[in-house]
């Protein structure tokens, strides 16, 4: 379904709801607590040994290097990079060519033990980048920003749906879920616009995280910041951290869908570059999680909803690496379903049960539908008749008992502007516009009332029944 598909035209846009003061303050200040600048490789939280390799390595492949390389690359400051290399040259991987007078005017080059020790971990493991932060450290943020610590109000909800033909009160009920921190069922027809409206209530989310680049758990480096998924924060807490692993995101809005598998839900190790890749759940935490087409995986429903028992109860899930060691992470999302299926032929009670809520999404009323169909004609810059939409209703959807889908007005509209285009005609929604593009959208099976495009003007005044 196109993001665009309820929307009136008669919304501005909108972005993440902000935060009062009082909590952004909060929350900077525990920020610039847990994410200070390390000042030794100690306050790192991670083995020497660990961290000399990944240093080892970017100056195998880069060559000579200074600490101002080192401090862009791997994201650490020039303390701990000197307590880095005193370490080094002492175990005589590394020799200084050049100290300036300054702190960070300093080069170094691997000597031969070096160059064979960071050839060796090089094949175990590429990752190069910004140095992991250690998994503890990981879980005291995600707990101190949880998205359970959200508040919305009725005023936030209308707020982020303006302009957008929705039923009031099931917003309110969707927003009463997320607020309880309970996971949300949305389901109906496919084309009734669930999967626009789950995305929507990202903007529900307030404020801005801290997400790592990588994670550092039982030796091994999980990498967790996806420039397709996290997206830089325009006003944030960034002022706050110290500490430069970090990247200061919008609350992140992830989506699976009919492509999730089980081996998706956990981590995936790439065994050529010897590190892993965190599951899409575990990149939402502190966000929302959106599982689009439930049901509809291929793998079976019930083995999938199996898998998310232990999370939805405990807010916990469990990971095994391939050394076998086992650990713990937050679930910290808002859990968002969309199906177009029946909640009965999803799953069974046990799992039924814990959704907090499991709310309709049918066809849109006339009104609604009506208003969809002039804001879409208006942005595809259509001229839009209340003929041409009177022949739509009458000749075309009631015939063929057509609900008002949110999909339908963008999706005919497009083929009437790629139809209108193509002849050099005027931009004009007509009704045989309209019955060209029907036929195009459904087939040539759909059946079209007795009373042909020509005469829609001499038709019977509008009485059909609402939706």
């Amino acid at each position: 379904m196109n993001d665009r598909d309820l929307e009136t035209g008669n919304g501005a846009q909108v972005t993440q709801l902000p935060q009062t003061a009082a909590t952004r303050e909060r929350l900077a200040e525990a920020t610039r607590t847990l994410l200070r600048a390390p000042r030794t490789l100690a306050d790192t939280g991670l083995p020497v040994v660990f961290v000399s390799r990944l240093v080892l390595k970017s100056t195998f492949i880069n060559g000579k290097s200074s600490f101002a390389d080192l401090s862009q690359r791997h994201c650490l400051p020039i303390a701990v990079l000197d307590d880095l290399l005193a370490f080094l040259v002492r175990e005589r991987l590394v020799e200084i060519t050049h100290r300036g007078a300054t702190d960070i005017d300093v080069h170094f080059r691997l000597t031969e033990a070096g160059r064979t020790a960071a050839a060796d971990e090089l094949a175990r493991c590429s990752y190069c980048g910004p140095v992991p932060v250690a998994y503890d450290t990981y879980m005291e943020v995600v707990a101190e920003h949880s998205v359970r610590k959200q508040r919305i109000t009725q005023a936030d909800v209308r707020a982020a749906f303006r302009g957008i033909c929705v039923e009031p009160a099931l917003l309110d009920a969707a927003a009463a879920s997320l607020n309880a921190g309970r996971p949300l069922l949305l389901y109906g027809p496919a084309g009734s616009g669930k999967t626009y409206l789950a995305e929507r209530l990202g903007l529900l989310l307030q404020g801005d995280v801290p997400i790592p680049y990588a994670i550092y758990v039982g030796g091994e480096i999980i990498q967790m910041y996806d420039p397709l998924l996290h997206h830089d924060a325009s006003t944030s807490i960034a002022s706050a951290i110290g500490d430069k692993r970090w990247r200061v995101c919008r609350r992140p809005v992830v989506l699976s869908g009919g492509e999730l598998t089980l081996e998706g839900l956990d981590l995936r190790y790439d065994a050529a570059a010897g590190f892993y890749q965190a599951p899409p759940h575990m990149k939402a935490n502190m966000g929302l999680y959106i599982v689009d087409d439930l049901g509809r995986q291929r793998v079976a429903a019930q083995d999938l909803l199996n898998r998310w028992i232990m999370p939805l109860d405990r807010s916990l899930d469990l990971f095994t690496l391939q050394s076998g060691t086992r650990f713990t992470a937050p679930f910290d999302v808002w859990p968002v379903f969309s199906s177009n299926l029946d909640p009965a032929a999803i799953g069974d009670e046990a799992f039924l049960r814990r959704l907090g809520s499991k709310l309709q999404i049918g066809p849109l009323s006339l009104d609604n539908y009506r208003t969809v169909f002039e804001a879409c004609s208006a942005s595809l810059e259509l001229n839009l008749t209340s003929e041409a939409f009177d022949y739509l209703l009458h000749s075309l959807h009631m015939p063929n008992a057509k609900p008002f889908l949110a999909c339908y007005p963008r999706d005919l509209l497009r083929l009437v502007r790629a139809s209108v285009d193509y002849r050099g005609a005027a931009r004009d929604v007509t009704a045989e516009g309209l019955r060209e593009a029907w036929q195009s959208y459904f087939g040539s099976t759909e059946q079209m009332s007795r009373y042909p495009p020509s005469s829609t003007a001499r038709r019977p005044g509008r009485r059909f029944a609402t939706r």
